[in-house]
């Protein structure tokens, strides 16, 4: 199955097996970009490169690499950011607007159930009420790949919140609470970069979604971009509704080859 065509799957296997963020980054840091994936891959399992702790996780994090990324094509920048050394505070949101690409359940989790919470001043979160949110899936174009046993609605719930604490929007162990939470500015200017590519509308990048999955309104976008005019780190000009944003680099992937 391609990954357009798993656009709206919606799928336990990743959630459950965690967002791996610090395996992807040294798994990404060693990608041979002359090989193929399959080469880079069966090169991992069989080097372990990585200082996996069983043979087991380490059939596990190949599996997930797999299925969720593709250095070698549109997420040929996230590799060439792990390569250069990116901090992880400033690569690993990056690493999540790329795996929600086709991670449906993930990014509807995030923008349409975690960022509401959010603006409604929501303290204490618990997986019950992500089990909930759960059955709405559907109504939102997810298809769901096979039945969920109970447990496995538990473990998905569980999983969700459980990324959102991996990728620090979310802190505490069984009962989860929003954490204090900024998007760095490099990270901020790749996804800009990444949204112009598929739009040259200022106001529909402003008013994208996306921004959700970091906690971020359209007004706290506009705040940014008019911070980051007033350092000339790009331009941007509003006037209403209307807008006008010119970045420094024709793709994310200019962007990160010159970070």
């Amino acid at each position: 199955m391609s990954a357009a065509s798993r656009a709206n799957v919606v799928s336990s296997f990743t959630l459950v097996k965690g967002t791996m963020i610090p395996e992807t980054y040294a798994v990404l840091r060693c990608w041979d970009a002359t090989a193929s994936k399959r080469e880079n891959l069966d090169r991992l399992r069989h080097e372990n490169y990585i200082g996996s702790r069983s043979a087991t996780w380490l059939r596990d994090v190949a599996k997930v690499m797999n299925r969720r990324l593709d250095p070698g094509g549109r997420d040929r920048a996230l590799a060439t950011l792990a390569k250069a050394g990116l901090p992880s505070a400033e690569w690993n949101p990056i690493l999540l607007w790329h795996i929600t690409r086709d991670e449906f359940l993930l990014r509807d989790f995030l923008v349409n159930w975690l960022y509401p919470q959010f603006e409604s001043g929501a303290h204490r979160l618990r997986p019950d009420e992500v089990e909930a949110f759960l059955d709405t899936v559907a109504d939102r174009g997810g298809v769901t790949e096979h039945d969920w046993s109970p447990a496995t609605r538990h473990r998905v719930a569980a999983g969700l919140l459980k990324a959102g604490v991996d990728f620090g929007l979310l802190q505490g162990s069984v009962v989860k609470e929003f954490a204090s939470y900024h998007l760095p500015e490099r990270s901020f200017l790749y996804v800009l970069h990444a949204l112009a590519e598929t739009t040259q509308s200022a106001a529909k990048i402003v008013g994208s979604p996306d921004w959700r999955m970091f906690l971020m309104g359209p007004d706290d976008v506009k705040r940014e971009l008019l911070r980051l005019h007033q350092f000339r780190k790009l331009s941007y000009e509003s006037a209403g509704t209307l807008g006008q944003l010119t970045l420094p680099y024709p793709t994310a992937l200019a962007y990160a080859e010159a970070c």
